[in-house]
């Protein structure tokens, strides 16, 4: 196996704490709604509307908040009063304006690999506020690169590794969503290694290819070191 020279990390959930904003939120919305209708699948309605609205607003706390309101319209008939809906559009710009708390071990861990590795950034969103967080959680200096995407598909890690790596065979790429951070990385050609988070999002679920060559899991960054020594001595 050829030797890993550059590392590349999702952001949200894998750096920094997000989904468990997102879920604060999401019963926010439901406290809210709750003189107004008693669908009994408020939430699941909620996740729906946001997963199929990806193709219009994409990922980030704006496309959340105009599907919370367009899901508060649908399940109201449209009886919802204006004041409610701009109490549900507060709660959307709240996600832009939580304190950031880096993960455990992501400090000590980024320090150590920076010596031996170029770290990149690959993250999904909404470019300004991944700027926000990135500059706010005090990591921006260990990264040589950052990008912010639509979205992570195979064809989008093949451009980005040809632009800031020395080719997919020699990156690793670390997060905790499996369907945009693991299986579209190793379709590329890299390894992947994957730090599960408690609240990961359910339209980030997949199949674990367990048994690939080039895929690991870790419990937290601190193991990506060991992780990466395993990986090299064992292909």
């Amino acid at each position: 196996m050829p030797r890993i020279t550059t590392i590349a990390l999702d952001a949200d959930d894998t750096l920094w704490q997000n989904e468990q904003f997102f879920r604060l939120t999401e019963q926010r919305f439901s406290d809210l709604l709750r003189d107004y209708t008693d669908a009994p699948d408020l939430t699941e309605r909620l996740i729906t509307a946001t997963a199929r609205n990806l193709q219009f607003y994409g990922f980030g706390a704006k496309g959340f908040a105009l599907s919370m309101v367009e899901t508060a319209l649908e399940v109201t008939e449209h009886r919802v009063p204006g004041t409610v809906i701009a109490e549900i559009l507060a709660a959307g710009r709240e996600l832009l304006d939580y304190p950031l708390e880096t993960l455990p071990y992501v400090d000590a861990a980024l320090e150590h690999l920076q010596h031996r590795y170029r770290l990149i950034v690959i993250t999904k969103g909404d470019i300004f506020d991944q700027e926000r967080k990135l500059a706010a959680s005090g990591l921006a200096d260990y990264f040589a690169a950052v990008e912010v995407v639509a979205d992570k598909t195979e064809a989008v890690y093949r451009r980005i590794f040809a632009r800031h790596t020395e080719g997919a065979e020699h990156t690793i790429m670390a997060g905790n969503s499996l369907k945009s951070d693991i299986l579209p990385a190793i379709a590329a050609g890299a390894c992947a290694a994957h730090v599960p988070h408690d609240l990961t999002w359910s339209y980030e679920h997949a199949e674990e290819p367990a048994d690939h060559p080039r895929y690991t899991r870790i419990a937290h960054l601190g193991e990506l070191q060991a992780a990466i020594d395993r990986l090299e001595a064992s292909n």
